[in-house]
């Protein structure tokens, strides 16, 4: 399948303005803007025929142009990740089977991670869509009770059946778990990548956000509350930890992570 990754990168963030060109020191004392980390996150993954920053902001795109990325300007209007991929794909007349939305605050995604999505959509070619869930460790599942319990919002969880079919995309930590539950802990972090086909974004773009989606403010539940399974694909850590810059205080955790520290 020919298969391309789009990155949605906006200034304007809720919750971080300016998130894209934050700097992010690395293991060798330089630093780089967390766009350029999550574009070079994306030159990793195999398989892939071209990888795109997809903007409104021009701030953006003549620095992610500055590192050689190629730039798709898309409208202010685009709410979320998704509609800006689904406009990315139609204002630059992407021609490809699976388009990837690797998010730009993302920086740690490992190529692996990506992959496996690729792998699932070849596989079951009913699948309209899919994203990635990892297992939670006791340290990722306290880094989302002490968000929880200071009043940020931190990752998000899923909860899936047995055919791995979605169920359910909460910013808060579900399913609820009994204090001293021993691990393995059932508890799944939605890593925020997806995998569309062509017209499941052609989709999007035509249905209004309904009520889960807009108190959870989590776009993928669109998808959920029109009918449109989503494929759920567990992948593995391999040692790596893996957390995304949704909070200031994130940036200090991630940073340790890429100088290989706790």
């Amino acid at each position: 399948m020919k298969t391309v990754i789009v990155i949605p990168a906006r200034y304007a963030s809720t919750r971080y303005p300016g998130k894209p060109l934050v700097e992010l020191r690395g293991p060798d004392g330089i630093s780089r803007t967390l766009i350029r980390r999550s574009w070079d996150a994306a030159q990793l993954v195999p398989g892939v025929e071209g990888v795109y920053v997809a903007t409104d902001d021009d701030r953006i795109r003549a620095h992610a142009e500055g590192f050689g990325a190629q730039v798709i300007m898309t409208s202010e209007a685009c709410e979320n990740g998704t509609m800006r991929c689904a406009e990315a794909m139609e204002n630059a007349g992407l021609d490809a089977d699976l388009i990837i939305n690797l998010q730009g605050d993302a920086p740690l995604t490992p190529p692996w991670f990506v992959f496996a999505l690729m792998e699932a959509m070849a596989t079951d070619r009913s699948a309209q869509m899919a994203t990635p869930v990892i297992r939670v460790d006791a340290q990722t599942y306290a880094n989302f009770r002490a968000d929880r319990a200071a009043g940020r919002v931190g990752g998000t969880t899923a909860v899936f059946g047995a055919a791995m079919q979605a169920l359910y995309f909460s910013k808060e930590v579900i399913p609820y778990l009994p204090d001293g539950t021993p691990p393995p802990l059932p508890v799944f972090h939605h890593v925020g990548v997806y995998a569309y086909r062509p017209a499941a974004l052609r989709a999007y773009r035509n249905w209004q956000a309904g009520p889960l989606e807009l108190n959870e403010g989590l776009e993928q539940l669109r998808f959920l509350e029109n009918g449109t399974p989503i494929l759920c694909v567990e992948v593995e850590a391999q040692g790596r930890v893996f957390w995304e810059l949704n909070n200031p205080i994130d940036v200090g955790r991630i940073e340790a992570v890429l100088k290989g520290k706790p």
